[in-house]
């Protein structure tokens, strides 16, 4: 990942979170966007069919918000929740990710 770093908090209940934002420039959108996009495909390669609520048992859940700021800045902001096996998938793939 060259735009999106994410930040890892654990739950008291047991659900993960990483959370990843980035600000781009216009020349830097598609970049910063096929980043997030690649963390969605690999998520739903490899936990097809566990996409939703972690809380009712799912494996990930994830919101992706885009906006358009003023200067021609993209702001990206990607949150997966995560079960303990996503969370150990995704680091064993992603790496280390800095905690809160």
């Amino acid at each position: 990942m060259r735009y999106l770093i994410f930040d890892f908090s654990d739950g008291d209940d047991g659900i993960a979170a990483l959370e990843a934002m980035a600000s781009t420039r216009e020349a830097e959108h598609e970049a910063v966007l096929a980043e997030a996009q690649q963390v969605l495909d690999w998520a739903h390669a490899h936990f097809p069919s566990r996409h939703g609520p972690v809380e009712d048992g799912h494996a990930w859940d994830h919101e992706l918000l885009v906006q358009q700021e003023e200067g021609g800045w993209l702001t990206v902001a990607l949150t997966l929740s995560a079960s303990p096996a996503f969370l150990e998938a995704f680091l064993a793939v992603y790496g280390e990710v800095d905690d809160d």
